[in-house]
């Protein structure tokens, strides 16, 4: 009996890429390929790309340069570039570096078989949706991912992904429940809706169009799904259904990722927000209303072009006010194509200083946040074996990792955890009886 193909798929940047991963492993899973950790075992190797953070690019083609060499020794050896930087630079990549045999964009994955067999280069405008074949039926972790929406129309200055994921889709809510079901009935107990724009969510259901709040609730009546999660929000997209939902719905978990990028209501337009600060601060103040212990997370871009040292200042006085539990903050890095490139650039050293302010501020929130945990008991979702023997680490309801030493414990478990003690990143605790 032959040996079954292989493959190897590195994955760089959001979640929505891990989901997207996965599911080009289950099209190629259908082909007779099993996954190795190995690229140098592999039979075909999948670059999943991410074009956000700065010189994404750059880094595939340094990537596909340490790739060449196994191309020489396999001549058989199928070598894929996918995501968003095959999207933006597909005809570049493939001019570039020869080893490549296919580039795939987002909507594409599943024409990888097709590809793999010879067949033409796909195409980058269909609903891959329509096309992947149904999830194998292998057991899974507690935790999963399951993207319901793609694609922004919000056009925001800085950003790409208008550009390379498309215009706002949303995935019938018929769908996006039966592959939830198939998720708990092979174990997963947590499921993060994602998008990205993921409360603009607007699925056909069988009664009309439906919201993310309506999506939730009819998540929610799942046995054996436990917890939901979604990301990535936009301000302007959360209504007052989704507000309310986060007091109404227990399974919804009390954590909230909603990226504000800047506190200075001048950078808000440059950067073609639409929000205002303080129509976020008063968001902020009716998401607590509804769930007074839930975490917010966010998002902050320093430097970006224009910004005046009072800009900053602005940004700093909002993230005082909010006191983030946790935050994602970058030094504005410019993207080819996007508005905000052609623009005069703060001075680098000038974005760093400011840089090393916010997340000097951001930093002292996440340790009050998590050292405020300590003496409570939190629920906790048991995903992994920790480095110490005996122990394990999951996830609290407000995505703090929480390691426990404890040898009955497995992954899967959901159990109540009485904190004990906070280290930069994560909190330690015992099993609470």
């Amino acid at each position: 009996m032959a040996e079954p193909k292989k493959l190897f798929i590195r994955t760089y940047g959001c979640q929505m890429n891990v989901y997207d991963s996965e599911r080009m492993a289950e099209a190629m899973g259908a082909e007779g390929y099993v996954a190795t950790d190995r690229p140098e075992d592999a039979d075909m190797i999948l670059l999943n790309t991410c074009h956000i953070r700065e010189k994404a690019a750059e880094k595939v083609y340094s990537e596909l340069g340490r790739l060449k060499p196994l191309k020489a020794a396999n001549p058989d050896l199928k070598i894929g570039v996918t995501g968003c930087v095959a999207q933006a630079e597909g005809a570049e990549i493939m001019r570039r570096q020869p080893a490549v045999d296919m580039v795939v964009g987002p909507q594409s994955y599943h024409r990888l078989p097709v590809m793999a067999r010879g067949g033409v280069e796909a195409g980058l405008e269909e609903d891959k949706f329509e096309h992947l074949p149904a999830r194998s039926r292998a057991a899974r972790a507690p935790a999963a991912f399951l993207t319901v929406q793609e694609g922004c129309d919000k056009f925001c200055a800085f950003c790409v992904v208008p550009y390379t994921r498309g215009a706002e889709v949303s995935r019938p809510a018929e769908r996006v429940l039966a592959e939830a079901r198939d998720l708990v009935a092979r174990g997963v107990r947590e499921i993060t809706l994602l998008g990205q724009n993921v409360n603009a969510y607007h699925g056909a259901g069988p009664d009309g169009e439906w919201s993310l709040a309506r999506l939730i609730r009819e998540l929610a009546k799942i046995d054996g799904l436990d917890r939901i999660r979604f990301t990535t929000s936009h301000p302007n997209d959360m209504n007052d259904d989704l507000i309310a939902a986060h007091g109404a719905e227990p399974k919804l978990m009390p954590y909230l990722h909603l990226p504000v990028q800047s506190g200075s209501d001048r950078i808000l337009k440059a950067m073609n927000r639409k929000h205002s600060a303080e129509g976020y601060l008063r968001l902020i103040e009716r998401l607590r209303a509804a769930r007074p212990d839930i975490l917010i997370s966010g998002d902050l871009i320093v430097g970006f072009p224009g910004e005046t040292e009072e800009d900053f200042e602005a940004t700093m006085e909002l993230v005082r006010a909010v006191e983030y539990g946790q935050c994602y903050s970058f030094k504005y890095s410019a993207r080819p194509g996007t508005p905000a490139a052609e623009r005069d650039p703060v001075p680098a050293a000038v974005a760093d200083a400011r840089l090393q302010r916010l997340q000097a501020l951001l930093a002292e929130q996440q340790r009050a946040a998590q050292e405020a945990m300590v003496g409570r008991e939190v629920s906790v979702l048991f995903e992994k074996p920790g480095r110490a023997p005996g122990q394990m680490v999951g996830k609290s309801e407000h995505l703090h990792a929480v390691h426990v030493t404890d040898p009955a414990l497995r992954a899967g478990d959901l159990a109540r955890v009485r904190i004990t003690a906070s280290a930069r990143n994560s909190l330690a605790g015992e099993i609470a009886h």
